[in-house]
């Protein structure tokens, strides 16, 4: 039988996950949790997962010779350790309490434990998608649906202590509960260097950009709350797990599940959504499969009809909803939201060019994502059209009706690759 927590309190270790001795601190972490582990007949091994770029993820597993693959797996833990410097973009008791949040609803594994570093947490069984597996109309369905029931059924939390910085900066997100995506964008402006003229510049001009996304977008209606819902807002293919059949049954792509919970805030669902849709293209950025109109629809279509059933099972709903008139309306609002996750990315990027310790090109990632945000509002303006120029690819491949349809891109992807790279 798997372990879980004696009580409803989530257990404290005064322990330190070290990546200079990463198995040595590991395995004090984990025996620290479970001493049985610690026994004779017991091997704990661990395995490195290596899809994400912010934190070190550890599967810990006690190969006993009595027990089966599927009883070792069912008894795994994961550890997660957070990335050098990251509480500089991200709330740890923020995320501790998104987790148990979600645990109450039944759409996160059991945390079991917290240290100063990370937390352990039950392992999920299932396979990671990557990028392609998005695209999957299957996956991408379930996906929809999984979306659809975090927003419908998880409330939105509101903080215990403001960053007052942030609010004074962003005054205009009236009625929000914080944080939320607008003021998240705002501390993580806020931590940006600003040591040169030309920093300061750089700092100054996103700022500027996002008192007038704030202006343009915050108060826009959708779903949920006050235009909020409880969103992930980080639905790469890594943090998407696909379940296995139930004992007996045939394989299927009908159910998947999403881990990593440390993004997780109120935002618009449009955002969420346009979020995801970023991600088909993977870490690459690769903008000739990022979705097309059906392929969004599709997407939404059945985001839309499980949101709504979801809110009508609900105790004491009064919730009707036009399926139709839903639809149309969010995919508007994708439409109108798609340069936001750009933008946030880039910041973020930015950022952990500075601090992150992790072998990734933040610095490249920054430009190629903030280049998306570029595009977005050279399209919308009009500028782009006033200057007689040529759609991105990015944008040419999001007006595309379908994957047959290849004449809004074509004239685009030879000449404008290098955008996205």
């Amino acid at each position: 039988m798997a372990f879980e927590p004696s009580n409803q309190e989530i257990r404290h270790l005064p322990l330190q996950y070290d990546s200079t001795d990463p198995e040595g601190s590991a395995r004090q972490l984990v025996l620290a949790l479970r001493p049985d582990w610690a026994s004779p007949d017991s091997s704990v091994v661990f395995v490195k997962f290596t899809d994400g770029i912010t934190n070190t993820l550890l599967k810990a597993i006690n190969e006993k010779a009595d027990l089966t693959s599927d009883e070792i797996d069912r008894d795994a833990i994961l550890l997660r350790a957070y990335g050098n410097g990251t509480d500089v973009i991200i709330d740890r008791q923020r995320e501790a309490q998104n987790h148990e949040l979600l645990m109450r609803h039944g759409l996160a594994p059991a945390l079991l434990a917290r240290f100063e570093n990370g937390m352990l947490y039950r392992f999920i069984r299932g396979s990671p998608t990557k990028p392609e597996d998005l695209r999957r109309p299957d996956i991408s369905a379930a996906i929809a649906r999984r979306l659809a029931q975090w927003h419908a059924i998880v409330p939105c939390i509101p903080e215990t202590a403001h960053n007052d910085t942030a609010k004074r900066r962003i005054s205009t997100v009236s009625g929000k509960p914080e944080p939320n995506i607008w003021s998240v964008m705002q501390k993580w402006i806020l931590a940006l260097p600003t040591n040169s003229g030309p920093e300061l510049e750089r700092r100054d001009k996103l700022q500027g950009e996002l008192v007038e996304l704030v202006a343009n977008l915050s108060q826009r209606p959708g779903l949920g709350h006050n235009g909020l819902v409880f969103s992930h807002n980080d639905l790469l293919s890594g943090n998407v797990i696909v379940l296995p059949a139930a004992d007996g049954a045939k394989p299927t792509h009908g159910q998947v599940t999403f881990i990593d919970y440390e993004y997780a805030v109120p935002s618009p669902a449009a955002f969420d959504i346009a979020n995801h849709f970023a991600e088909w293209g993977g870490f690459d950025c690769d903008m000739s499969v990022i979705p097309t109109v059906s392929q969004r629809r599709a997407f939404i279509g059945e985001y839309i009809r499980s949101y709504a059933s979801f809110r009508q099972s609900s105790p004491g709903s009064t919730v009707e909803f036009d399926i139709d008139t839903e639809i149309a309306n969010l995919l508007h609002e994708v439409d109108v939201f798609r340069g936001l996750p750009g933008f946030y990315w880039g910041i973020w990027a930015s950022i952990q060019a500075m601090i992150s310790t992790i072998d990734f090109d933040y610095a490249s990632y920054a430009e190629t994502r903030l280049s998306e945000y570029w595009a977005w509002k050279a399209e919308t303006n009009g500028e782009r059209a006033a200057a007689g120029t040529e759609r991105t690819l990015r944008e040419a491949r999001w007006a595309q009706e379908d994957e047959e349809d290849n004449t809004t891109a074509s004239t685009s992807l030879g000449t404008l690759t290098s955008t996205s790279t």
